[in-house]
């Protein structure tokens, strides 16, 4: 996934804007911050075969640049390599220390395996707070405390222009709603003219994701 610069952000937000998906994101990413109370509390995984560095690398950022301690995020990993750095050398039995003052952030493009899900289920019973990023799974969804499903084919936006705008709204002071854009947002996501709205954006907004998923020749 190619980095999105400021300008792709804002007019991502901008084409964005009559869907609701920028409310959806916004709301996701501040509960997300405000769930965080402790220093190196924000964990985030995903499946062994997709691990969610790329969202890490930028919540870390997000969270130098806004003064946001809380929001830099530890990055679990299902085998880390012999002699990693700190920051990728995380392992599993960190899932197993999680305490009710954690958070945890599930990253997943597809189907959740089912031995996340188990460790899914574990930290949930330690009592932290489980957030969840996905493309419509049910099994995950139910876990989680709060989630954002980013269905293929009925979602304006790709998995990964989501990961982008939530973690840039995690490190906005603004507010949900805002995103210090000053562009007027509709309150919500439902109905039939935000559903009219999502696929006319779609076109409109193609050949941005392509460039921004890295799947454009451009």
């Amino acid at each position: 996934m190619r980095s999105m610069n400021a300008e792709q952000v804002a007019t991502l937000r901008a084409l964005l804007a009559p869907t609701g998906w920028l409310d959806r994101t916004s709301a996701f990413a501040h509960a997300l911050r405000r769930s965080v109370r402790t220093p190196s509390g924000l964990l985030i995984i995903g499946p062994a075969e997709e691990e969610p560095w790329h969202m890490a690398a930028h919540l870390d950022d997000e969270s130098r640049y806004a003064g946001i301690p809380e929001l830099a995020p530890t990055l679990v990993r299902w085998a880390p390599e012999p002699g990693a750095p700190p920051h990728l050398s995380v392992g599993l039995s960190r899932l197993a220390a999680a305490t009710p003052e954690e958070t945890l952030l599930v990253v997943s493009r597809g189907v959740a395996p089912e031995r996340l899900l188990e460790r899914v289920h574990d930290v949930r019973r330690s009592g932290a707070t489980i957030f969840a990023l996905d493309e419509d799974d049910p099994d995950l969804d139910g876990l989680a405390h709060e989630s954002l499903r980013v269905s293929p084919g009925t979602a304006p936006i790709s998995f990964d222009a989501a990961q982008h705008l939530v973690t840039a709204a995690a490190g906005d002071k603004s507010g949900p709603g805002r995103l210090g854009t000053g562009i007027q947002r509709p309150a919500g996501p439902g109905g039939e003219q935000t559903g009219r709205a999502d696929r006319s954006m779609r076109a409109r907004l193609a050949r941005l994701l392509d460039a921004v998923s890295g799947t454009s020749d451009e």
